[in-house]
């Protein structure tokens, strides 16, 4: 073989040695660029992480969207965003002084009152001999201080709210000396006088729920000089027809002044459908209790109640008919002498 043709020989495996490590040079190319590509798809993957963080953000304000629910749940002694308030009555201390109170064991001033109420209720229910006006508005008085009303617009009220078929709404009237609160061991609170002297508030506002079941309590109120004329006013009007008509299974029952104090329930006399007079046993003369009558001409409806009554030789409680003005009944029924407002 010449010079030339070796040389020609050695060029074509110089250019095969070459060209190999070109070869690869490419594919090692192609290689590193297909791992390119990797990051590429990293950052699509990056990317598609970004919705789940914006679910978890999302997810984390949801309790702020419940808070208002939870919020709006009353609890006792507290206010639930309608205005209402609840007030926790110590039951056992009620039963201790002699009211009645619901699952306690039967008693017989719990008896006395079943027999109280069932004339009032059957008014209310248009079973009675007439049609009555308001006849779900009950006003419990009585001639002289010290009588036992308060006692017994307190008994009557509880009795009434263990009924199936009605609320009931216990206002305490005697804006002057109001007592209601006191006996049912909550402090003072807004009531009624705050509804009629103040536009800001309302009767919602000051209306407290109990947990006696279907009794609700308005308080006196703030007290006011002029209470007579508020009671008389249209404002106190525009509330008794309200209440009269707006709730049709509800009984109100005020606990008012004495008649022959003041005339604050003289004045609501005029709007009630019914009035127990409370009288108490050997101590009331019969001409106050006529003259305090007299001041309640214009109600259909008036019971008296006798109060503080022993039977006969038995020291135990009793009761018994009598007759008054209009429908006149009597119960009488035996209580201790702290009772006697």
């Amino acid at each position: 073989m010449s010079i030339i043709e070796k040389a020609v020989e050695r060029l074509e495996q110089l250019q095969r040695a070459s060209a190999a490590p070109v070869e690869e040079g490419e594919r090692a190319a192609v290689r590193e660029d297909s791992h390119a590509a990797i990051p590429t798809a990293a950052g699509a993957s990056a990317f598609a992480t970004q919705p789940v963080e914006v679910v978890r953000e999302t997810a984390a304000s949801s309790p702020e969207v419940f808070k208002p629910t939870q919020t709006a749940v009353p609890t006792s002694g507290g206010a639930s965003n309608s205005g209402v308030r609840y007030v926790e009555i110590d039951l056992e201390r009620l039963q201790s002084i002699g009211i009645v109170t619901p699952n306690a064991p039967r008693s017989l001033i719990g008896d006395e009152f079943r027999i109280i109420k069932r004339p009032l209720l059957r008014n209310v229910q248009g079973k009675g001999a007439a049609a009555i006006n308001n006849a779900n508005l009950i006003m419990i008085t009585s001639s002289l201080p010290g009588e036992g009303k308060s006692f017994s617009s307190i008994n009557l009220a509880i009795s009434m709210a263990m009924e199936l078929d009605h609320t009931v709404l216990l206002i305490d009237a005697d804006v002057s000396r109001p007592s209601i609160l006191n006996i049912l061991g909550l402090p003072p609170k807004k009531g009624l006088m705050d509804v009629l002297t103040s536009d800001d508030v309302e009767l919602g506002d000051v209306l407290l729920k109990t947990n006696i079941d279907k009794l609700t309590l308005l308080p006196a109120g703030t007290p006011h000089p002029r209470a007579t004329e508020l009671l008389a006013s249209d404002a106190m009007n525009n509330l008794l027809a309200e209440l009269a008509v707006r709730y049709s299974d509800r009984i109100v029952v005020f606990d008012s002044p004495p008649l022959l104090v003041t005339t604050e329930s003289r004045v609501l006399a005029t709007h009630m459908g019914q009035i127990v007079m409370v009288v108490e046993s050997n101590k009331t003369t019969q001409a106050a209790v006529k003259q305090a009558i007299s001041t309640i001409e214009a109600c259909p409806v008036k019971l008296m109640l006798l109060n503080k009554a022993l039977q006969a030789g038995s020291g135990a409680y009793g009761y018994g008919y009598g007759y008054g003005y209009g429908y006149g009944y009597g119960y009488g029924y035996g209580q201790s002498q702290k009772e006697n407002v």
